[in-house]
């Protein structure tokens, strides 16, 4: 159950309004790359390269907002590292196949999920990080899914699609459950 003793009203109104960005960033993305899947190439580069880059500001934001006290920041300067690094590999790998796409998503999801399991259970005081506590253990086995299906020269990325939406809706039950905290404790 989330902890709701709040930390500051104005750390929760940036997590809030970050969190309902992530969301709608998700369904827009997600809708751009299932409409464009079939058409691999460059457009599917830049999709892929786009998503961990906007992870690792949305990360980077919310460290800025929360002052340098917080005690997940090491969990969240390793997924910016991680997201940074997916970037440029997912670049690379999607010069080989959409299977290497697959494998590479798959280990960043991995990691990224692992790190988000971390970031959400050490802000649990913050209210409302239940949904991404799940949202982080889904990415680690959906992570594993990928690799699995990129090894195995798997060719459709419509399944990431799937998983970026189910991301965004674990950040919009956070966004709105960070939304009745704020409320109660103000």
């Amino acid at each position: 159950m989330t902890d709701l003793t709040a930390a500051p009203p104005a750390q929760g109104y940036v997590l809030r309004r970050l969190y309902f960005i992530r969301f709608a960033f998700a369904l827009v993305w997600a809708g751009v790359l299932i409409a464009t899947a079939a058409a691999q190439g460059p457009l599917l580069t830049v999709l892929v390269v786009i998503y961990p880059l906007v992870d690792a500001a949305a990360v980077a934001w919310q460290l800025r907002s929360e002052g340098k006290g917080a005690s997940p920041r090491i969990a969240e300067m390793l997924n910016i590292v991680l997201s940074l690094a997916a970037a440029i590999g997912l670049g690379i790998l999607s010069t080989i196949s959409v299977g290497a796409i697959l494998a590479g998503w798959g280990v960043w999801a991995i990691l990224s999920g692992i790190t988000q399991l971390v970031t959400a259970l050490l802000r649990r005081s913050a209210g409302g990080q239940i949904p991404l506590v799940i949202s982080g253990a889904i990415s680690v086995l959906a992570g594993g899914g990928f690799l699995a299906s990129g090894l195995q020269g798997g060719s459709g990325a419509i399944g990431i699609g799937g998983y970026a939406v189910l991301g965004g809706i674990f950040f919009l039950i956070a966004a709105i459950r960070l939304s009745v905290v704020v409320r109660r404790n103000a």
